[in-house]
């Protein structure tokens, strides 16, 4: 398991990492990308619980994600089923086993107040952090032609992975209105989802 975990992990987080599987008793799976979620917890119907991570995260966002995971699996444990996947109970549990990792032994001093400042309350997808997002991409071993919507400008067009081709439009509170050009229907789009912008 150290020799799998060393192509996907920071060096100094392997060790840390390993017992922490160990410790929680989960069956990781390093799968092929997907690209609407980086990682995912099941508990499986013979009571054993599996991790999947993406294996084409660079090493600081397969961390990142392989720590949320466990924290779904231990804030279940310890509170029980009947709390929210992303409520307080598990973003005290995700704090906790973070905090270790956060030190330049683990991560480019750089990434390190992102880092600190998302953990004071983090969110149920380090995605929507346009700041931790956009550095992290920096580590990526290939570089995505990809935009985020956030840095296109208002009125152009886009293609999303699946094909749809959208048109950006007014920003609400948080989200980008978003006209998807085949059918007219308005969708709201996070700042830090990824598109093709188009050309024009």
């Amino acid at each position: 398991m150290d020799d799998i975990l060393n192509k996907y992990l920071p060096e100094s987080a392997v060790s840390p990492c390993l017992e922490l599987i160990q410790y929680s008793g989960v069956h990781l799976k390093i799968v092929n990308d997907r690209v609407t979620r980086h990682g995912d917890y099941q508990k499986l119907a013979n009571g054993k619980h599996k991790i999947t991570v993406n294996a084409s995260l660079n090493k600081y966002r397969f961390l990142i994600t392989l720590i949320h995971e466990i924290a779904h699996l231990i804030a279940f444990e310890k509170y029980g089923r009947a709390i929210k996947p992303h409520g307080l109970e598990w973003k005290r549990t995700f704090q906790h086993l973070m905090l270790p990792f956060i030190r330049p032994e683990v991560f480019p001093p750089q990434l390190l107040p992102l880092l600190a400042r998302h953990f004071r309350n983090p969110k149920a997808s380090s995605s929507t952090d346009a700041r931790l997002i956009i550095a992290l991409k920096q580590f990526d071993t290939q570089q995505s032609e990809n935009s985020y919507v956030f840095e296109i400008p208002k009125g152009s067009v886009f293609r999303l992975y699946n094909g749809k081709i959208f048109k950006k439009g007014n920003k609400r509170v948080k989200r980008y209105e978003c006209v998807e050009v085949a059918t007219g229907n308005m969708y709201l789009f996070q700042p830090n989802a990824e598109v093709e912008l188009i050309k024009t």
